[in-house]
């Protein structure tokens, strides 16, 4: 095998690991067998595992949540693709109101272990209908793991974990990282959900970020140590629910200085979450105010001069960490 992998075969060759490991392990979704899928995500597992554990469904996405649920009640770990994460909203009774409440209405009788898995975010120009990050969407109700990796390693240990889980997982396959490359883990790589990851330390400004935003923060944070002499550290939190608030809180007394970098529209954004958590258990910790860079809250637009007037960019980065330095 090779030594690098790109994240869109990340996503395959996680998936094909955990089908391997476990024969309870199915995927289904839209085109995701001959075809490999509209991504090329699920490209080998129809050859390699056939028809009886990759299932081709109908265009619908109530009948793939409601056929996961029900695979996953009666003994299966169904991981189930929703092609474009703004298309959960057409089965959202199953990802709301059915699938994180079945493990507490039952008492613990019944667990559905299944992966919602769903690209996800913008960037691309691909429009207001198939462009939007909605993680915040998932964060909103309570019995629901969220995943969102930021590379290839990540999308590998964490889709084992997710799999392994006996909890609903969400899983963002960010579309603009698709194509990035990052080094190939080793068979038994396993990211445990709710570990954030410090991937630049620094002592000046603490940044937060997740999924795209994280490859944006880094690029910032070079900029600032190259032009102002800015030391940031850059904290991937690469889930949501388990959120690790304590990684943040002690990067946060080291540096004193909290930027949250999120796709999500600023209005209900994950990092208002994450803000209002430093707030109430680190304000001692802080010498400036918590900001935040977010998407406006505005339809994307399909123009990329547009879609990068809404959507976080370096420069924006660059330019409240500067900010914050100042105050």
């Amino acid at each position: 095998m090779a030594d690098v992998i790109t994240y869109r075969a990340a996503v395959a060759e996680g998936i094909a690991r955990e089908m391997r490991r476990d024969p309870a392990v199915v995927c289904l979704g839209e085109d995701i067998g001959e075809a490999e899928g509209v991504f090329k995500t699920t490209a080998g597992l129809y050859k390699e595992f056939g028809p009886g554990r990759v299932w081709d469904t109908p265009i619908s996405e109530q009948a793939i949540a409601g056929a996961a649920m029900g695979a996953a009640m009666t003994g299966l770990r169904p991981v189930a693709e929703i092609m474009f994460s703004d298309f959960l909203a057409c089965c959202w009774d199953y990802l709301a109101n059915e699938i994180p409440k079945v493990r507490y209405m039952t008492g613990g009788q019944v667990t559905v272990p299944l992966v919602v898995r769903t690209a996800n975010g913008g960037g691309l120009g691909f429009g207001a209908q198939h462009s939007q990050a909605v993680e915040n969407w998932a964060l909103t109700v309570p019995g629901l793991k969220i995943a969102a990796p930021s590379t290839a390693a990540d999308v590998i240990g964490m889709m084992a974990a997710a799999i392994r889980s006996d909890d609903p997982v969400v899983f963002f396959e960010h579309k603009g990282l698709l194509a990035s490359e990052g080094p190939l883990p080793p068979d038994d790589h396993v990211v445990e959900l709710g570990q954030a990851n410090v991937l630049r330390p620094g002592d000046d400004l603490t940044i937060v970020a997740l999924a795209s935003t994280v490859p944006t923060a880094l690029a910032a944070a070079d900029r600032l140590a190259a032009q102002d002499g800015v030391h940031a550290e850059v904290v991937d939190l690469r889930c949501l629910v388990p959120l690790d608030m304590a990684a943040v809180l002690r990067s946060v007394e080291r540096t004193s200085r909290l930027l949250i970098v999120e796709e999500n529209p600023y209005q209900g954004g994950w990092g208002a979450t994450v803000a209002s958590i430093v707030a109430d258990e680190g304000f001692e910790l802080l010498d400036a105010p918590v900001r935040r860079v977010a998407a406006a809250c505005v339809p994307l637009p399909f123009a990329d001069a547009l879609e990068n007037e809404v959507i976080p960019t370096v420069d924006k980065v660059t330019e409240a960490a500067q900010a914050l330095i100042r105050y």
